[in-house]
Parts: C-alpha cells; structure tokens; sequence
C-alpha cells in the first residue's frame, strides 16, 4: 500500500519550531543534537511495510523547500525575523540526519543527528508521518474517519450550545489521524465556531487566516544542558534570558516543568514575571500547578488577573471546561487541546514523542513534574540532574 506525499509544506509544523530555531540561528549554531523516537503505547507493532513507508515519506520530505508565499507568511508574523527568514528559503530538511529502521526487538527504531538548527526541525514532520502512515496501513482508514467527524460534530454541538465555555487553539498536528483530517478539524473549528482562538499548525494557520500559536518546548530548556559553561540547575535561567533578548517580551509565554515547576520558580523572578505574558503547563496536577502559579505571582505584587495561565497536558473538553471554571475568576485561562480533536476516533490513538536526548554528544533530559514523563538514555546522567536540581531546591539528593 502505498500512500500519497504525507507532507506537502514546510509549514506544516508547529509554530514554535521556528519560534525556538530562530533563537539558535541567531545564538547558538554550535550546537548539535541527537533526537530519539518513542512509542509510549504497548503491543504497537510496525511493520517492515510500515517503515519501509514512513522512509519513503521522508525521502519525499527532504526534497521540499519553502515556497515564497510560505516565506512571505512567516515574515508576516510580528516576531519572525527577516534574516531567519532568509536563512529559511536556503534551508531544506537533509536526508542523512535521519534514520528510520526497525530494531531486532521488532520496535521502530527512530533518530534524528546533526546541526541543531536542522536536526530539532524534523521532529514534527517524522511525528506527522509515522502517525499517519501508521493508521492508514493498520486500519480501515475511511471508518476511522467516520468516527472521527461524528465526534466532532458533538464537539462541535458542545462548543455552540453552551455546555463548553472556554476558548482554544488546536495542537494536534504531531498526533493527528491524518493531513487530512487536521485540514477539516481546523477549518470547522475556526468557522462553526467561536471557541477555536488558532492553531500551532503553521501551514493551516495561513490557509484559514487564524492566529498561529506557540513558543518554545522542553528541548529548547534541555539544550543548554550541553552547553558547558551552564549549570545544569540554571537552564530555566539562561534559557528565558535568550529568549527575553530575543523576543524582547513578545511572544512570553514560559513552559515551567522541563526541570520542575519548583525549579523553574527559582529563575521566574520579579523581573521574568514581568517580562513573561503567561506560563504553560505541561505535566503534574494542574490545579495544584495553577495555584502554585498564581502564589507567585502575587508574591511579586503582580495581579494574576494580568497573566496567562495555558493548560496543555493531553487535555480533553471536559477537564478544559473544570479548569475553565476552576481558575478564570482569577486569572486568564487558555488551553491548547491536541489529540482529542486531531485523533479522537474508535481507536485509541498513539502516543508517539521524539525527544532531544544529546547536545554536542552530552546527554540531556526532561525531568517534568510527572515522573513517568522523564525520558533520559542515560541514566546516570538523569540521577546527577535530579541531584543538581534538588541541591538548588535544598532537597535531599
């Protein structure tokens, strides 16, 4: 079975991919980096015909270069600067970065290796492929759509009737069931409703004139764990400052728990808490992270009400709407909800990651506020951060 090119746009991506490659064009181009895939379901079994597709898929991906509308678009976006931008219509994805195979185990064996600004851009695109190579040659995929739209139509109801009450932006394109499905989510979202604020989807946000939504993720905290002149437990510190000197206070919104929330608290003083439009949540108890949040802001004298706080841990409608209520008398609430509405079927979807795990060949980590959500190839590295960390909390090592 052979499917249709997966990827037809560069675009088709989150925003903060350019978001965070913007700041390492511009700062850190010595950086290279190691990118491992994961499949976080049990019993997932790809294929030899699987994966022969999914290379296939990145064969035609790597010939694909940014087109000059698509590069018009980006410079059209406030914070996008015009020499990335540049920079950007010479770029092209580079086959030997990656590698797809399956392992003598029988498990998809995934990994990405080269230049930083390259190597983290490719993390998307395999995401799209492999989700959408993987449902279409596993199951009946016309049934699978089926399921798909009649749920979205509930949503849909739920969203117009009153039963939900929060506004959102789509996140769904690294999980989604397909290309084409993403298409019809975004474009009923934004025109049968007024819940749907944007998209991370870069590529649908032009093609639907809606805001583009995003910052930076956890591997843009991890890299500076390669960096030899940073103290492991400073990352949060270093990682804000660039950004701050990047963006200048636009495009603020911080994610708390690559090395815990607690730890992050630490660097998110009086002057990032003014520098920063809101915070994201991403692992832990949400509603003990927001009211840890909201503390702190009122710590600094800063009136919660004047923040974000954006919810973005495997959200489905119904926990959006309990902390639409729980928090919005006190603060702004957002929310970006992905796999629920990009890959809501009959089917349970698969929850698939491909993480930065190496920067100039040291290993790097996530540490998160959910201690399964840790993902680290070495383990004796993963201890000494957990230690470095604890040691600048005064917890015991």
């Amino acid at each position: 079975m052979k499917l249709e090119p997966i990827i037809v746009s560069l675009l088709d991506t989150d925003l903060y991919k350019f978001n965070m490659d913007q700041v390492i064009f511009h700062k850190h181009t010595e950086l290279c980096g190691q990118y491992f895939f994961k499949c976080r379901n049990q019993g997932i079994v790809f294929t030899p015909e699987i994966v022969e597709e999914i290379n296939e898929q990145i064969d035609h991906l790597c010939t694909l270069t940014f087109k000059k509308e698509e590069l018009d678009y980006l410079r059209s976006i406030r914070f996008i600067k015009n020499d990335y931008v540049e920079f950007l219509r010479l770029w092209r994805p580079i086959r030997d970065y990656v590698t797809a195979e399956l392992t003598e185990e029988g498990e998809l064996s995934v990994v990405v290796d080269g230049p930083l600004y390259s190597a983290m851009q490719f993390e998307i695109y395999l995401l799209e492929i492999i989700n959408e190579v993987y449902f279409r040659m596993t199951y009946d995929y016309e049934t699978l759509r089926k399921s798909a739209e009649k749920k979205l139509d509930e949503k849909i109801k739920a969203l117009n009737d009153g039963t939900y009450t929060f506004k959102f932006a789509e996140f769904g394109c690294r999980r989604r069931l397909s290309r084409e499905w993403e298409d019809v989510v975004v474009r009923r979202l934004v025109t049968e409703t007024n819940s749907c604020v944007g998209t991370s989807n870069v590529y649908f946000a032009m093609k639907y004139n809606v805001t583009p939504i995003g910052t930076y993720a956890h591997e843009f905290v991890q890299m500076y764990q390669g960096i030899d002149s940073i103290p492991l437990a400073y990352t949060n510190h270093y990682a804000m400052q660039d950004w701050y000197d990047e963006y200048q206070g636009d495009n603020g919104t911080a994610l708390t728990d690559t090395v815990t929330t607690d730890l992050f608290l630490l660097d998110f003083n009086r002057s990032m808490v003014n520098n920063y439009t809101g915070v994201r949540h991403d692992s832990g108890d949400p509603y003990e992270w927001g009211e840890k949040i909201i503390a702190h802001y009122k710590k600094y004298g800063v009136d919660p009400k004047t923040k974000i706080l954006l919810f973005s841990d495997s959200l489905d409608f119904d926990r959006a709407q309990k902390l639409y209520d729980y928090f919005s008398s006190r603060t702004k609430v957002s929310f970006g909800i992905g796999t629920f509405v990009s890959n809501d079927t009959d089917e349970k979807a698969l929850n698939i990651v491909i993480k930065l795990q190496y920067v100039n060949g040291r290993p790097v980590a996530k540490l998160s506020d959910t201690p399964g959500k840790a993902m680290c190839r070495d383990e004796n590295y993963l201890e000494y951060l957990k230690r470095s960390v604890n040691f600048r909390l005064g917890l015991p090592s």
